[in-house]
């Protein structure tokens, strides 16, 4: 399309900003939105030389303002969408705008933060992102248990659980302390799987569940180190020093909430592969999940929506199925 826009009047080409919004609201219908020779080439529909200012006022008054803002909304789709431009689109935008056009601003910009950036993230994924649901919520449960460093991400499948319904696999993280945590906890308490919780791995959801337990009551004092109000000095008034309590610090797992244990995700984000994500468990050095009693918190964050086409699909299968 942008190839017949160009070649269709090379004398009074008009509509450059209207064809090039309508391109930028389909980029990701089509696909493209992430492509940087396809934002290249929607900047060279614009005519050259003739949007360039002539005097500093014509510059400071951002010359054809129209053509140079949508630009500009080229340039920050191309920032939302994490793509970097190169050294060529500023060849094109100095030969559009001259380098005092405002596009050429914003790229100067963009060219100064986004390479300092990009490579800041502590969990890294490959560039372009695998379409497998397993390997994305790999993914996902590493950077979620990398709060603790000792955490271990194991794959489990729920067809090697016995009397189990889906057959699907299991990534599942747990860390020393949770199984130490989950073997000290009371029986008397029960445990809870609760979820879905969705995890964004570059725009791609990922359904993970955590199995928590009951906080522990511990006390939160917060002493102020620059209070002088109380100062004890045995020095010289030759008081026993005020023997002071010691705290334990609770992990990174124990939060006020209650106390994360392991989390998962599986293939279908069933109760009945959770159940067998705690079969698993139980055989993987935590003997004392068998003795507690698990309840299931499960929500959905979307709602099945009813088509009339399902009605007509199920009509079909049964005269299928009776044939």
């Amino acid at each position: 399309m942008v190839k017949i826009f160009v070649n269709r009047d090379h004398v009074y080409r008009r509509g450059h900003v209207e064809f090039i919004y309508s391109a930028l609201k389909n980029m990701k219908e089509f696909g493209v939105h992430k492509d940087l020779e396809v934002y290249k080439a929607l900047i060279d529909v614009l005519p050259k030389g003739k949007l360039i200012p002539t005097n500093l006022i014509q510059a400071e008054f951002m010359h054809y303002p129209k053509q140079q803002q949508c630009v500009i909304d080229v340039l920050q789709q191309m920032e939302d969408n994490g793509v970097m431009p190169d050294l060529d689109m500023e060849d094109l935008l100095l030969n559009i705008f001259g380098k005092r056009g405002y596009p050429l601003r914003k790229y100067w910009r963009m060219m100064y933060w986004m390479p300092k950036f990009k490579n800041l993230s502590p969990w890294p994924v490959p560039d372009p992102l695998p379409t497998d649901t397993f390997e994305l919520a790999k993914y996902a449960i590493e950077r979620i248990s990398s709060a603790d460093v000792n955490s271990v991400v194991t794959v489990y499948y729920s067809a090697d659980i016995k009397d189990s319904i889906d057959d699907t696999w299991i990534i599942s993280a747990q860390s020393k302390d949770q199984k130490r945590l989950l073997s000290e906890y009371s029986v008397e308490e029960p445990v809870f799987v609760e979820g879905s919780y969705n995890v964004w791995i570059k725009g791609n959801p990922i359904n993970y569940f955590v199995l928590r337990g009951k906080a522990k009551p511990f006390i939160d004092e917060d002493i102020d180190i620059d209070d002088v109000s109380n100062i004890s000095v045995p020095k010289f008034y030759f008081k026993p020093p005020v023997a002071k309590k010691m705290q334990i610090i609770p992990s990174v797992h124990e939060q006020e909430d209650g106390i994360i244990f392991s989390l998962c995700a599986t293939g279908t984000s069933s109760k009945d592969s959770l159940l067998s994500w705690i079969r698993h468990l139980e055989k993987d050095g935590n003997p004392n999940l068998s003795k507690l009693s698990v309840v299931f918190r499960l929500h959905s964050g979307t709602k099945e929506v009813a088509k009339v086409e399902d009605e007509e699909e199920r009509e079909e299968k049964k005269e299928l199925d009776e044939k």
